[in-house]
């Protein structure tokens, strides 16, 4: 299967945006809504905003590198050699907020990033906490194991979307994100 690579820059970004559009910032909201984005985004455009790799947790899906950089600026890491640089964008308190330092930079963001991240912020983020872990408890979640990758196909599944199209974006574009060096 063809594979995608997860976009640190613009992943950056795209958390201070979500961040700036949250009354809630917790690690918990922003990965929900980045996770609704990043689907919606996949099924109309054939790609996904941050390429990062959504794993099945507990309390829904979880954007596995955007986590390590929450992570890393929290302290509690392996991946901690870049934290300084994040730590730059912003600040993480009380364990799971997000604080941001500054604006996202929009020059990384697609007029389709835009619009998939408003619709999400639009739609899930005035959710409780309850309310959005319970929305993102979707097929695709369901179906993946524990601790495990959540497949994009079952991503494209949840949003609507036909397995002629979804075998289309595999046979041209990568659907399964893999780590970048």
């Amino acid at each position: 299967m063809p594979t995608s690579i997860f976009n640190l820059d613009k992943s950056l970004q795209v958390i201070l945006y979500v961040a700036q559009g949250l009354l809630r910032k917790d690690f918990h909201k922003i990965f929900k809504i980045i996770y609704f984005a990043d689907r919606n985004h996949l099924a109309k455009y054939g790609r996904s905003i941050t390429g990062d790799m959504y794993i099945k947790m507990a309390d829904g899906p979880v954007p596995s590198k955007i986590y390590d950089i929450f992570k890393a600026v929290r302290g509690d890491s392996f991946f901690t050699e870049d934290a300084t640089r994040y730590a730059q964008l912003f600040d993480v308190h009380d364990w799971y907020f997000i604080q941001p330092k500054q604006a996202p930079d929009l020059d990384f963001l697609s007029a389709s990033d835009i619009e998939a991240l408003d619709s999400a912020i639009a739609q899930y983020g005035t959710l409780s906490w309850d309310e959005i872990r319970q929305k993102s408890h979707d097929i695709a979640w369901s179906l993946a194991s524990d601790d495990a990758p959540i497949s994009m196909e079952n991503m494209l599944r949840e949003a609507g979307e036909k397995e002629d199209y979804i075998s289309y974006l595999n046979w041209i574009t990568p659907l399964q994100p893999t780590v970048s060096q």
